[in-house]
């Protein structure tokens, strides 16, 4: 079903109901004691014209909000021009309808949105969830994604094509409201009037200071990626809010820098595609956020500076206690330090010995141990001018592979089996150079080049082992990766599953 997209939940409107009086400090609903955690905010909203009781003196603050009702509140709230509005075309809202003007401005802006049938459901009450998705619009609160490990609700599923789910996330943390329980939201629950106007007042109030960059400012319609994460990320946060199409053109894209803590971050966006960005549109800024006497300063910066680069050395946290130096020369020789400094680190899942590369190019890193040994490391850093960092790629020398087909770590022929005949592809040894260990099933290659090719197992075509009836050998796998002048070979069983 088509995602509805709804009006902020709201307090009904002066001009629709009498009202038991409206200026400020005078208005008293029998029904709203000071006590109750709702009066402050009925009671201001109420002095400011914004919302209305009923004839007999009461609030009624338990009862549902409307969707019409909340047209009007929030037109009211963002004080919209209701003289000059086009016709939204919900079928059940027709021009002699009493909230027609607030429904078609705010539909014009795209606050709210109606059903897949083309109904806008005026008499309808507002969920939870929606009023969520409405205060963020109509507040323009930073839209700035909330992670999975951020998410107390177990039932609001942190995907972005869910919907409501991230709204629902953003006011929960920026304070507008809490769950009906500490660990449910309840999306689908009605709000009623006074927790409509506790909110409406808390949205009002907690859109944090920020700065917003518009796409027409540099000249584009689109901004299509930003990364706020690559220096100092906790500095702020950046949001992409997507323009949309109209009859005449799309509105354009704008980028909303909220800034959480005092200190220097890095920010860079631009067209193109995250993976992929435009080389020429993009923009790269050091962001400075300061506070001062309460108030949030955002100054941006602009740059071209690339930052050192972490190069990655893969090695387990326990060899890397046994190197005793890295040295570091480019790919043609030429030696740049004895001893470069190196850390043990972590990229992803996977341990790493790590040293910075500060300039694009070719290197050949190599790891001294303690022992004497020594292995060399092929390293490439690309120079990606719309972000502050290199692309990084490392390669470890290894010229010799061998597999054992009786004794691999995941496959291996029946116990006792003997492969007999292998044939290698014709041309193959420009790429490595396989050898079968005498009255073995071990297979070795010795790397050339770059390439892929297979040594089959014509007469060999035997069940794998342990245990599966859908899997058995083809032959051998040959992989040589090249990086510069350094090769990597890998050797591994080829697996073929028959039932495909």
């Amino acid at each position: 079903m088509k995602k509805l997209i709804v009006l902020f939940v709201a307090l009904l409107l002066t001009v629709s109901l009498p009202v038991t009086g409206t200026a400020a400090g005078t208005t008293q609903f029998s029904d709203v004691p000071q006590t109750k955690h709702f009066a402050e905010a009925v009671y201001e909203l109420a002095g400011r014209n914004i919302i209305g009781g009923y004839p007999d003196g009461t609030f009624k603050p338990g009862n549902p909000i409307t969707r019409g009702q909340a047209a009007a509140i929030i037109t009211k709230m963002l004080e919209l021009d209701t003289d000059q509005v086009k016709n939204p075309g919900f079928k059940d809202v027709s021009p002699e309808n009493g909230y027609y003007k607030a429904i078609a401005a705010l539909a014009e802006k795209e606050i709210i949105g109606g059903y897949e049938d083309g109904r806008f459901g005026p008499n309808d009450p507002i969920k939870r969830g929606q009023m969520a998705s409405i205060l963020v619009k109509a507040f323009d609160l930073p839209r700035y994604a909330i992670e999975d490990k951020d998410n107390p609700f177990k039932d609001v599923k942190n995907y972005s094509y869910i919907s409501h789910s991230q709204n629902i996330l953003i006011i929960y943390h920026l304070g507008i409201t809490t769950g009906t329980t500490p660990t449910t939201f309840s999306p689908n629950a009605s709000i009623t009037r006074g927790q409509a106007a506790k909110m409406l007042k808390a949205a009002e109030e907690s859109k944090p200071q920020m700065k917003t960059l518009q796409a027409n400012e540099f000249g584009w319609n689109k901004i299509e990626w930003f990364n706020d994460q690559e220096k100092n990320p906790g500095v702020f946060k950046a949001a992409l809010v997507t323009g949309r199409k109209t009859p005449a053109g799309y509105t354009g894209d704008r980028l909303q820098i909220v800034p959480l803590k005092e200190g220097t971050g890095t920010l860079s966006f631009g067209e193109g595609s995250t993976y992929f960005p435009d080389e020429k549109n993009y923009k790269k800024y050091y962001v400075h956020v300061k506070k001062t006497d309460g108030e949030w300063s955002v100054t941006l910066e602009e740059t071209d500076d690339q930052f050192p680069t972490a190069a990655g050395l893969e090695m387990t946290q326990e060899q890397t206690k046994q190197v005793e130096q890295v040295s570091l020369a480019t790919m043609e020789g030429e030696q740049l330090s004895d001893s470069v400094a190196f850390k043990y680190c972590k990229k992803g899942i996977i341990d790493h010995l790590c040293i910075d590369i500060d300039k694009p190019g070719q290197y050949i890193a190599t790891v001294h141990y303690k022992s004497g040994k020594k292995i060399r490391y092929g390293i490439e850093a690309k120079q990606e001018t719309a972000r502050f960092y290199y692309d990084i790629q490392t390669l470890m020398e290894r010229t010799s592979h061998s597999v054992d087909l009786s004794n691999d770590d995941y496959y291996s022929v029946k116990p006792g089996h003997k492969v007999g005949k292998f044939t290698i592809p014709k041309g193959s040894e420009q790429i490595a150079v396989v050898t079968r260990e005498k009255g073995t099933n071990i297979f070795r290659a010795e790397a050339k080049k770059s390439g892929t090719f297979q040594v089959e197992l014509p007469d060999d075509r035997v069940l794998a082992y342990p245990g599966d009836d859908f899997l058995y050998f083809e032959g051998v796998s040959i992989q040589v990766e090249q990086l510069g002048t350094i090769l990597h070979v890998t050797v591994r069983p080829y697996i073929h599953d028959y039932m495909q």
